[in-house]
């Protein structure tokens, strides 16, 4: 109950999200995300995959984006600590 009214009070304070929204780990995770969302799509889209996929194939893929998307997270939160250790 605390912890909720504590993260109600951060996220309205609109001077702590703008500083954190200019942040390189915020602009950083914003941008891997976006990509792997483009990326899964892109590869759908190109493949026709959505006309022909059995349930079975789409967990298949699923489950290899989620990992390819895992992949790029780690590389990303390695990215970002060598920046700040500089």
């Amino acid at each position: 109950m605390v912890f909720r009214f504590i993260i109600r009070l951060l996220a309205n304070n609109e001077h702590l999200v703008q500083r954190l929204s200019e942040s390189y780990p915020m602009r950083k995770a914003a941008q891997v995300v976006v990509r792997a969302m483009f990326t899964g799509k892109n590869f759908i889209q190109e493949n026709r995959l959505h006309e022909k996929l059995t349930p079975e194939q789409f967990r298949s893929l699923m489950k290899d984006i989620s990992v390819t998307l895992q992949k790029q997270v780690k590389q990303a939160h390695e990215n970002i600590q060598k920046k700040m250790k500089q």
